[in-house]
């Protein structure tokens, strides 16, 4: 939670719930001396935790608790400004509070929203938006819009954790809340179908193993050229290859070895696939470990939704910045512009001209660290770009915001966010260099957990 464990100014009550729009109460709840008499919930916190205070003002934050509930509790850790705390009981529940649709949830570290139905969910990320850029003085003209598609059923990309216990017993599944401990797992909704329906095989495929101990992870993915499974091995074991390549052939996946412990290198066991997704007409192609958004159905919205907010005219230089396999820069270029991606990883920079050759693009690649300031300094005036895109990951784009904030020819920004915080503070140095955020939204990237993924446009001088 950003600020967490921070002093933070004092709180400037709304007097509305982030979550759902009922009054908040006047002055904060307390939680009681006598534990069994319960506490009420003031409001979710950022990361989708129940907010309540102590008599001494002191916070406390209660996993799985909604705005409104009176609650009873548990306090499992005490920090100087805050505890942290679990339900025991809930005595009043919240008109939104629903049956979690998932077996495992309370214990699976996936999912922490699920108990709070999908609608109050959206709101709370299009609040959370507004009140992270608050706290810089960044204001939005109209409330964010919202990008979403469905609640389950659509991540398209996993890692599973296997472990042989010293009984000997084989776990399969994802890590604990709050803990390294792996929570074996029957079934996994979030998940696409198709990555679902391997859960079951695979428990019963992994015990059939010479050496179960030397499998680190499964990695699934879903794409469009089919299912791949990305086996990390940690040594080679030329059986074992063998009944893994028997158990692709009967479940109809690709199948890949990460093989070795300190540099593991891929092994297609098999034809090796094009991975790949589509974005209308594009096809966008990625490897095991390259980074691409795991909702294809909400990623297709942002990207339809970045083209629509800068509107490209026909040649017009645009920057593409942390720009990845291209997923924005192929669309972006397809619609006319004279589009520059950067990435910071040479391997990264070869896979983006690649995919611009294989969608017949004219498309320019370049390697730069972003995160240096004075190299971004030299990209913006070596590349007369009007429009920038900006898609960082969680640590944001400081350097980068600087830089533009201080150059005068750039005159839109479009800038996707997978942090509020971080991207509150860069559009602050923006705001400070004359942009002002013109229209903002959520994409809810990640239903049923707090995870909050959103895009803002600037336009430099815009009131």
């Amino acid at each position: 939670m950003a600020m967490l464990g921070k002093r933070r100014p004092p709180r400037r009550h709304s007097g509305v719930s982030g979550l759902s729009g009922r009054a908040a109460t006047s002055a904060p709840a307390t939680v009681p001396s006598d534990p069994e008499a319960g506490v009420v919930i003031e409001r979710l916190a950022h990361d989708g935790r129940g907010l309540a205070h102590g008599a001494d003002g002191k916070a406390c934050f209660v996993e799985g608790a909604l705005p409104g509930e009176r609650v009873r509790l548990a306090v499992h850790r005490q920090r100087k400004r805050f505890d942290e705390a679990h339900l025991r009981e809930v005595i009043t529940a919240a008109p939104e509070r629903v049956a979690p649709s998932c077996g495992h949830y309370g214990s699976c570290g996936g999912c922490d929203l699920q108990h709070l139905a999908l609608d109050a969910q959206r709101r709370h990320k299009q609040a959370v938006l507004g009140e992270q850029l608050g706290r810089q003085g960044v204001t939005l003209a109209a409330p964010p819009e919202l990008l979403a598609g469905e609640g389950l059923g659509y991540r398209r990309r996993a890692r599973l954790g296997v472990r042989l216990d010293v009984e000997g017993t084989l776990h399969l599944g994802f890590r604990g809340r709050r803990s390294h401990h792996l929570v074996d797992i029957a079934a996994c909704p979030v998940l696409a179908p198709a990555l679902d329906r391997l859960i079951p095989a695979l428990r019963e495929h992994l015990p059939s193993l010479e050496a179960p101990r030397q499998v680190g992870h499964l990695e699934l993915i879903d794409s469009d050229a089919g299912v791949a499974l990305v086996v990390r091995q940690l040594r080679d074991n030329p059986r074992d290859a063998e009944r893994w390549r028997a158990f692709a052939e009967r479940q109809g996946v690709h199948l890949a070895w990460l093989l070795g412990r300190e540099a593991p290198t891929l092994r297609w066991l098999g034809e090796t696939p094009q991975l790949h997704y589509a974005l209308g007409e594009w096809r966008v192609g990625f490897a095991p470990g390259d980074f691409v958004q795991v909702n294809g159905e909400v990623n297709r919205a942002l990207v339809e939704t970045a083209l629509a907010w800068l509107a490209p005219a026909p040649n017009e230089a645009l920057l593409d910045l942390f720009a990845g396999v291209g997923n924005f820069s192929l669309p972006l270029a397809g619609a006319g512009a004279w589009v520059t991606g950067v990435e910071g990883s040479p391997a990264m920079v070869e896979r983006l001209a690649d995919n611009a050759r294989a969608n017949g693009l004219a498309l320019e690649a370049r390697q730069a660290n972003l995160n240096d300031a004075e190299a971004v300094a030299q990209l913006l005036d070596a590349v007369p770009a009007t429009a920038v895109l900006l898609d960082p990951p969680r640590e944001g784009a400081e350097a980068v915001c600087r830089a533009l904030a201080k150059q005068g020819a750039v005159e839109r920004v479009l800038y996707v966010s997978c942090d509020p915080a971080t991207l509150a503070r860069d559009a602050a140095l923006l705001a400070a260099g004359g942009f002002r955020p013109e229209r903002g939204a959520v994409a809810d990237m990640f239903a049923q957990t707090a995870h909050l993924e959103s895009v803002l446009l600037f336009c430099r001088g815009a009131n």
